[in-house]
């Protein structure tokens, strides 16, 4: 006798060819095609963060998005950091929060900018009234299959704004955050599984799990959780704005064991999970949401 509960996850999302298409980077979420679900219709909350304050960069799109969305429906406000030319995808997240009946802030601005990152978590401080959960997602990454090639701009922009950029917010969150707070992290299947075309993307991944680990003995006796996600292939605007070389885009996440892409709100729950009180003993751990993908 079947279970008619039960959810193929081979099957559950889309697990077709994607067509081909490109975009500009940064890439814009209403452009993608198909869109990628990030929980808009299928979060449903259970008041995990009720009370909570969060800031979240890269909450316009791909994960970031499917954060944002979800801590606003578990019952917190929420404070999001995109690029500018990425607006017309954060008002729409700006909605999705505010119909949950909770305050949303929007964060324009470049993760590269040290002076950036202060303002940005002392305007989510002043906006929000305090600051409880450090989702930090937002991430640059360029394929080049040869190193040779690897432009010392590229290396240090994807350096910059995949690690710099946590220090940075980090240390300008610090006085903000009492016992209890929490700090997310996003590291990738790369930092244990790297691509032969994303050298400088994996690296800052590899680090960032590093960062992650140490960070959290430093900040366990001040009662501050630190742990990270580590995602594998997941459907997102980055993806067709060079992150991926452009014959991989419709096979994207196919060889995975799942056999397909992963979509942002498969995500959601886990970022949840360690921004609630229900990972009071969790930290310095690494979560993979992979398809299978082995992050040991």
């Amino acid at each position: 006798m079947s279970n008619s509960s039960l959810n193929n996850p081979l099957k559950k999302y889309f697990n077709q060819d994607y067509p081909s298409q490109s975009q500009t980077e940064p890439g814009l979420e209403s452009n993608l095609i198909p869109k990628p679900d990030a929980g808009e219709k299928s979060y449903q909350g259970s008041d995990q963060l009720r009370g909570r304050k969060a800031l979240v960069t890269g909450g316009d799109s791909g994960i970031g998005r499917a954060v944002a969305i979800a801590y606003a429906r578990e019952g917190a406000d929420v404070a999001i950091n995109y690029l500018p030319s990425e607006q017309s995808d954060a008002e729409e997240v700006k909605k999705y929060i505010e119909d949950t009946g909770r305050k949303a802030v929007l964060i324009p601005g470049d993760l590269k900018s040290e002076t950036f990152n202060q303002k940005m978590v002392e305007k989510a401080v002043e906006e929000l009234g305090g600051l409880d959960i450090l989702a930090l997602v937002a991430g640059k990454q360029q394929a080049e299959a040869d190193i040779t090639q690897l432009a010392t701009q590229q290396l240090e922009e994807t350096f910059i704004t995949n690690v710099f950029s946590i220090f940075w917010t980090v240390k300008a969150a610090l006085q903000y955050l009492e016992p209890g707070a929490a700090i997310i992290t996003t590291s990738s299947i790369q930092a244990y599984k790297p691509s032969p075309f994303l050298l400088d993307y994996a690296a800052t991944k590899g680090a960032i799990h590093t960062l992650t680990q140490g960070l959290s003995q430093q900040l366990a006796s001040k009662g501050v959780r630190v742990n990270t996600v580590a995602p594998g292939p997941i459907w997102t605007p980055l993806q067709v704005t060079g992150a991926q070389p452009q014959e991989i885009i419709p096979s994207f996440g196919q060889n995975t064991p799942l056999k397909r892409a992963g979509q942002p709100v498969e995500l959601s729950s886990v970022y949840v999970f360690l921004a609630s009180d229900k990972a009071s003993y969790v930290t310095g751990q690494t979560y993979g949401v992979t398809g299978g993908g082995l992050t040991n």
